[in-house]
């Protein structure tokens, strides 16, 4: 089975157990805010540490990267919502407040939340002497000092440390992408904890140049957001040409922060492949 198709089956298998019992909207709000995946970065990152250091524990690692992807796309449910972004399309596809309301928007991110927690929980009972570090992880990725619900506040601040705000909004689901990954696998988790704050920073680099010169076709949700709401934004601090060259320089620092492991050139290269698909030539080349 390859990678995606692992991660896939992992994420069903998620929902369906999730929402066995679930009234029928927030049944179906739920499944569409999970499928179809985007490019699945994060848990494939996971699996890629994991398998990097022989995951040993396969069980350990699938549950890990499912339930980080499904806080990635609880945090994109809120996100989208009117007292956010306020954004029609997610992925090509209404957003789940478009489809659903708002109402089944704001629980069905909730419930994503709940079952990520619950769901590495209950593949860590037989882990026990991991399971407590790698749910703290979780939580620290999504805390409100430093995770997602930190990053998502930072944009109602007057005052923004860039650095900051990105770590947060981003970075912190990559530091734990990479770090969970090596826990899955039994091995110390803090020798990742740069690979994933490097790839965060690309991600949020790249992020930001679709949204300053990207078309919402390709990118498969509305672009612009970032002048529209007044968000700071790398393109903003550096120009386009500069925040392509400082991409371009976290890749090269992502691939070199890789950890000498068995399977350390296969990183290698999904790091690289990594960059090419967050910044495709049509966007380096726009005027």
């Amino acid at each position: 089975m390859n990678q995606i198709d692992r991660i896939e089956k992992a994420l069903h298998k998620a929902l369906d157990d999730a929402t066995r019992q679930s009234p029928p909207k927030l049944k179906a709000a739920m499944r569409a805010a999970v499928f179809p995946g985007g490019g699945r970065i994060r848990p494939r990152l996971l699996t890629s540490v994991a398998e990097a250091l022989g995951d040993p524990d396969p069980a350990m690692t699938d549950a890990a990267g499912a339930a980080l992807e499904l806080l990635h796309c609880a945090s994109l449910v809120h996100d989208d919502m009117p007292c956010f972004d306020d954004a029609d399309l997610r992925r090509g596809r209404p957003t789940v407040h478009k489809a659903f309301g708002e109402e089944i928007a704001l629980l069905t991110g909730d419930a994503l939340i709940i079952e990520a927690f619950a769901l590495l929980a209950r593949a860590g009972a037989s882990r026990p002497e991991r399971l407590g570090q790698m749910l703290a992880l979780l939580a620290g990725a999504v805390n409100g000092s430093t995770g997602i619900v930190a990053g998502q506040a930072w944009e109602s601040e007057r005052v923004v440390d860039v650095d900051r705000y990105h770590r947060a909004k981003t970075g912190a689901l990559f530091e734990a992408a990479t770090m969970l990954g090596a826990l899955a696998a039994g091995a110390p988790p803090e020798p990742w904890r740069n690979l994933g704050a490097l790839i965060g920073e690309a991600y949020q680099t790249a992020d930001d140049i679709l949204d300053a010169v990207g078309d919402a076709e390709s990118a498969g949700k509305p672009v612009g957001q970032d002048e529209h709401w007044q968000r700071p934004s790398v393109v903003e601090a550096y120009g386009l040409d500069g925040a392509i060259a400082r991409l371009d320089t976290l890749v090269e620092r992502a691939g070199d922060a890789v950890p000498a492991v068995g399977d350390r050139e296969r990183l290698v290269g999904l790091v690289a492949a990594l960059a090419t698909r967050l910044c495709p030539p049509e966007l380096r080349a726009h005027p």
